[in-house]
């Protein structure tokens, strides 16, 4: 029974990355890359073009940015800089215009901001701060990729799900 679960536990998550790959080639290639403008895919990404940065783990996580829809655009261009700039983790990525099912308001909008491993405080936690120098001063949700993996949203009732909230 546990190799039968580990199989089906793999292929969803090769369906998964397989799935995020593709949205990503979507998501890369838009022109413009504005999220309030943007209504044909769920997300714009972008990844750091400075510096390294350690992959992903199966521990990665990401904080959780929530922001009102018509701010959105702005938030994301520090954070898209910052990102770029090498001073986050590999990868960032913002909701667009396009009505997500995942979604607990229309009117609000999140920015995920990728680290490769939660039980690396020190680098979550510096990924915080920086995020605090470019202006996200209220407290925000850090949220694990197996969490998303396993589906666990608010929007479905799932409660206490972040692994830090500062």
């Amino acid at each position: 029974m546990k190799e039968k679960k580990s199989t089906v536990s793999k292929a969803i998550k090769q369906i998964v990355k397989t799935t995020k790959s593709k949205q990503k080639i979507i998501g890369s290639n838009l022109k413009g890359n504005i999220p309030s403008q943007e209504k044909d895919a769920y997300w714009i990404y972008t990844e750091r073009k400075k510096g390294k940065y350690p992959i992903q783990t199966e521990n990665s996580g990401k904080w959780l940015v929530f922001e009102d829809i018509n701010k959105i655009d702005e938030v994301w261009e520090k954070i898209k800089a910052a990102t770029e700039d090498g001073l986050l983790g590999n990868a960032s990525k913002v909701a667009t215009a396009k009505v997500n099912p995942n979604a607990i308001d229309v009117k609000t909008k999140v920015i995920c901001v990728y680290t490769y491993d939660y039980t690396d405080k020190t680098d979550v936690m510096r990924i915080r701060q920086v995020l605090r120098d470019i202006g996200i001063v209220k407290k925000i949700p850090y949220k694990t990729e197996k969490a998303t993996f396993e589906g666990l949203y608010r929007v479905k009732g799932n409660t206490k799900i972040e692994v830090y909230y500062e």
